[in-house]
């Protein structure tokens, strides 16, 4: 339940040459004092041999590409200086709306996270929470009265700069790892505190992504180099203290991550790519074993790990659905229309093996969902699990009761369009915490009772209550007549909602859904009579793995059809018209707010872009780049497929600039950003900018309107999350 795992470091695919040879993966053998290696059978990890030359292709000297790289070099110097002086000339324009916003923001900022607070971490009669840069302990019965102690604060360390992303607490409480990330790298350094009267800090360790506690003074984590997470550390804090290597993924589309099962009997390390993953489980009763395989990766095929009994639950897409209608059938009773749910096609599934035979000719169905249904989150109990879903924009949750073999159905607030699951440290609790919230609702806290079998909202005082706010939700029929969903707010007070200014919000890659937590500045906008639209389009993932799959490589444009369509259907409905509506898009969400400008700029009066991906062809040529062999699940490889090279021509943003009328682009860049390259950004302002005055200079009419196109880059920031000064102060 992963309040600090990254949201943006997402996996990707299986070697596609049947003629190479399979490497060994390397499981490092701990239960000795020196490791000795262990292999994997043939098969298991596939090689990653990209981009070798073609035969016959001459190789360029060193001197050529040393010349080549001081001319890149000088040209991103040149019009990155070109940048910053037209950004110092223009942005004193907006001095006063600037500070009429920051002021209305800092006063909705106080407002509501005064009160909401952030989510909890129970363990036994202990709880754990992190505000405002510390963290603190408190018992139970005492943390809603303020009674709590201060474990850790990053003031105390002088890392201004810094925030906490993710904790963890040893079993017995003698220990706590924490992440600290900058806003300015994407590397985080953990810092592993020995608790008790005194905390004080045990170890430091440098650019770690993943950590977790195996046993009461072990630790499993992973580190992080050029945005790759490839190795698993093993470090001890008593007796022996000492740290080794055990386990390397050799297949470069692969990330590595940690998890620990909800009984803490087993900690897996999950090995993932766009579409594909494999589990590694390492006994927690013998942590300095070798990790023991769950099944080896199958193309195509994702799971994940939770333990129960000596069973292991496995979430899943393997096996067709036609195979467990009858076994559903039989085994669990549906309390609300069974019938669907044995008629629909489904995509993920619940199953289970025994832990001594794992692999999946032992997996047996428990549950299966229905189509374009997304699960966002699941949670394991000693007699239930919880599964928090989303189907046509709609939260709710489904319980399945070990005991009672019956599957429970639950429908959360209307408004709510995120959840976020509170970490349960024990599987024996009775009640399971989580937190709702939507674009213009802050967080609220609920909880389900199991043994009410009941939601309970969780009353928190002084906490404002938003009523005037309005949400639709509505489908726009695509061009190959697929329905596409849009979530609308409005204040319920607007009059004349066709004269009403509107924001549209788009992202649609990677299986990740459209960002739709609380924020500030979306309730201001609402407040002052604006629209906000999100559009879930395909390739996002908010119905379930087949919409992300009709949304990528070969299917992207499906995308565009469908954000046309949706804008489309806004204005035809009289949520506001063209030349009152902006489009928001950010990272790779720019690849289609971009092609919209070039196929209908007519749509939309202006767009923001946060560190847009906007020149995808050129990048996906460049293999030296750290991203480049894992994108090509998303995207395809142009340099050696043709038809995709033509295919990604045909809609990448910066290919496809022309001389016409664009609407108004405004632009913010980070300096350090290591996903999304500086210099295809420049490129692509200038080009714009270009075309947009080349069509005003054909144009001879009186008046004609000419497009702002502003970009911001900014020293400081990188492409992750940022800290709230600097997310006000942007």
């Amino acid at each position: 339940s992963a309040k600090y795992y990254s949201k943006h470091n997402l996996p990707q695919t299986m070697c596609p040459y049947s003629k190479s040879k399979p490497i060994k993966c390397c499981i490092l053998d701990c239960s000795e004092s020196t490791c000795t290696h262990r292999t994997e059978p043939p098969g298991s990890i596939l090689p990653c041999r990209f981009f070798s030359c073609k035969e016959g292709t001459k190789v360029p000297s060193k001197r050529k590409q040393n010349t080549s790289r001081v001319t890149s070099d000088l040209l991103h110097k040149n019009l990155l200086k070109s940048e910053q002086e037209n950004w110092n000339d223009i942005s004193p324009t907006y001095k006063a709306v600037t500070k009429r916003i920051k002021g209305k923001l800092e006063e909705l900022h106080n407002m509501y996270t005064r009160n909401s607070g952030s989510p909890r971490m129970r363990f036994g009669e202990n709880v754990y929470f992190e505000e405002n840069g510390c963290i603190f302990l408190a018992k139970a019965d005492d943390v809603d009265e303020g009674n709590a102690d201060i474990l850790f604060s990053i003031e105390d360390l002088g890392l201004s700069d810094a925030f906490i992303q993710r904790i963890r607490i040893s079993p017995d409480q003698s220990y706590m790892a924490i992440s600290l990330k900058s806003e300015n790298s994407e590397e985080a350094t953990c810092i592993i505190m020995k608790l008790g009267n005194f905390p004080v800090v045990e170890k430091v360790i440098p650019s770690v992504f993943s950590f977790e506690w195996a046993a009461n003074d072990v630790l499993y984590y992973t580190t992080q180099k050029n945005l790759k997470c490839q190795n698993v550390f093993m470090t001890t804090f008593t007796y022996q203290k000492h740290t080794k290597l055990v386990y390397t993924e050799q297949d470069a589309r692969f990330f590595v991550d940690l998890y620990c099962t909800k009984d803490r009997r087993f900690l897996t390390i999950n090995s993932n790519s766009k579409t594909t993953s494999e589990v590694w489980l390492v006994d927690c009763t013998h942590p300095f074993e070798s990790p023991a395989l769950v099944q080896a990766r199958t193309p195509g095929v994702f799971y994940h790990i939770e333990h129960r009994k000596e069973q292991l639950y496995i979430l899943t897409t393997y096996g067709e659905p036609a195979e467990y209608k009858a076994i559903l059938t039989d085994n669990y009773i549906h309390r609300i229309n069974l019938d669907t749910y044995c008629r629909s096609y489904r995509n993920s599934k619940l199953m289970k093996a025994p832990v001594a035979c794992s692999g999946k000719d032992n997996w047996q169905l428990v549950y299966a969902l229905e189509k374009k249904t997304k699960l966002v989150d699941f949670e394991m109990f000693s007699d239930d699990c919880i599964m928090f879903l989303k189907n046509a924009g709609h939260l709710y949750l489904n319980v399945i009761s070990f005991v009672s073999h019956l599957v429970q159905s639950i429908q959360l607030p209307t408004w709510a369009c995120e959840f976020e699951l509170e970490s349960h440290l024990e599987h024996t609790t009775s009640t399971c915490y989580f937190q709702l919230s939507s674009p213009v609702h802050p967080p609220k806290r609920f909880a389900y009772s199991f043994k009410e079998n009941s939601l309970i909202e969780q009353a928190v005082q002084e906490v404002p209550i938003i009523t005037n706010c309005h949400t639709t939700r509505l489908l726009a029929k695509s061009k190959d007549e697929t329905l596409v969903p849009i979530t609308v707010f409005h204040n319920k007070n607007s009059k004349e909602l066709h004269r009403r200014p509107l924001l549209v919000h788009v992202y649609g890659a990677y299986g990740i859904d459209l960002n739709m937590s609380f924020k500030e500045e979306k309730l201001m906008l609402i407040e002052e009579g604006w629209i906000l639209a999100y559009c879930h389009v395909r390739g996002g993932g908010e119905q379930g793995l087949s919409w992300h799959r009709d949304g990528c490589q070969r299917n992207k444009l499906k995308g565009l059809h469908d954000l046309r369509a949706c804008i489309m259907l806004l204005h035809e409905l009289g949520f506001s018209q063209p030349k009152h509506t902006a489009l928001a898009a950010a990272s790779a969400g720019g690849v289609l707010a971009g092609a919209l400008c070039n196929t209908d700029p007519a749509l939309i009066r202006a767009v923001v872009l946060q560190a847009p991906f906007v020149d995808v062809l050129n990048t996906m040529m460049k293999t030296h780049l750290p991203l480049t062999i894992e994108e090509q699940e998303e995207w395809g490889n142009p340099l050696e497929d043709e038809i995709c090279m033509k295919y990604i021509k045909s809609y990448c943003p910066y290919q496809n600039i022309k001389p016409q009328c664009y609407p108004s682009v405004f632009i913010t860049a980070y300096e350090n950003d290591e996903r999304t390259p500086l210099m295809g950004i420049l490129q692509y302002v200038q080009k714009l900018r270009k075309a947009a005055l080349d069509h005003a200079s054909r144009k001879s009419k009186k008046g004609n309107w000419i497009p702002n196109i502003i970009l911001d880059v900014q020293a400081n920031g990188s492409h992750c999350d940022s800290s709230w000064e600097h997310s006000l102060n942007e």
